[in-house]
């Protein structure tokens, strides 16, 4: 199978059998999708979601959040991975979008990524999210899985995925791609012991006919 027929492949499979995927974050608006990203950076969406709530009842817009400080903000932050950072990050981002501009999420890469604590994955995802922009978010589950299915070859980092990946992937579909590749990342090609027998990508996956398969063979 070819490159260009595996991505044939699995952008078919996830279109027949997954046609709507989405984040898993829990948001009402830019504001709160992009407070939701930059903490979920090394926590779950889970985690996140539990969190989101409180802080949205309390900094309801950007401006409120501006206006907080970080003895206020981090009680309810301090669940979450890294709450000293992602507080001051937080009310950082905040007044800057307040400051630059005029209180309204950025929506392109090169102004978000100014924002404190976003990053090109970060504001990749706001977006592909939010405007379906052709931005490929690259997270460890993008980058296992990319590689395991044989999608990128010899990407040794996020931006080399991405950059393999939207050259393969049409526009139109790189917004969702970025959630098809996650979720399976997430739920079905798992870190540690992939569930191959039931993933329907089999057929165009180089993991499994070169370990999965070999490993059967040995027993």
């Amino acid at each position: 199978m070819t490159r260009k027929e595996r991505y044939a492949f699995v952008l078919d499979y996830f279109q027949q059998h997954v046609p709507v995927a989405e984040t898993e974050l829990v948001y009402d608006s830019p504001y709160q999708l992009l407070v939701a990203v930059i903490l979920s950076a090394q926590c779950t969406d889970k985690r996140v979601n539990m969190t989101t709530p409180a802080i949205f009842e309390k900094y309801p817009t950007v401006q409120d959040l501006a206006q907080t400080d970080f003895d206020t903000l981090f009680p309810f932050i301090k669940s979450i991975s890294y709450p000293n950072n992602k507080t001051k990050h937080l009310i950082n981002m905040a007044n800057m979008v307040v400051k630059d501009f005029n209180g309204k999420i950025p929506m392109t890469v090169d102004e978000l990524v100014k924002l404190p604590g976003v990053g090109r994955k970060t504001a990749n995802v706001i977006t592909s999210v939010v405007d379906a922009q052709p931005n490929m978010a690259v997270d460890t589950h993008v980058f296992r899985v990319s590689a395991r299915i044989g999608l990128t070859v010899n990407a040794t980092t996020p931006l080399a995925t991405e950059k393999q990946l939207i050259s393969f992937i049409p526009k139109e579909l790189i917004h969702i791609a970025h959630h098809w590749l996650i979720l399976h990342g997430r739920y079905t090609c798992v870190a540690r012991n992939p569930k191959c027998e039931e993933c329907g990508l089999r057929p165009a996956c180089k993991y499994y006919h070169t370990v999965q398969k070999k490993a059967s063979k040995e027993k």
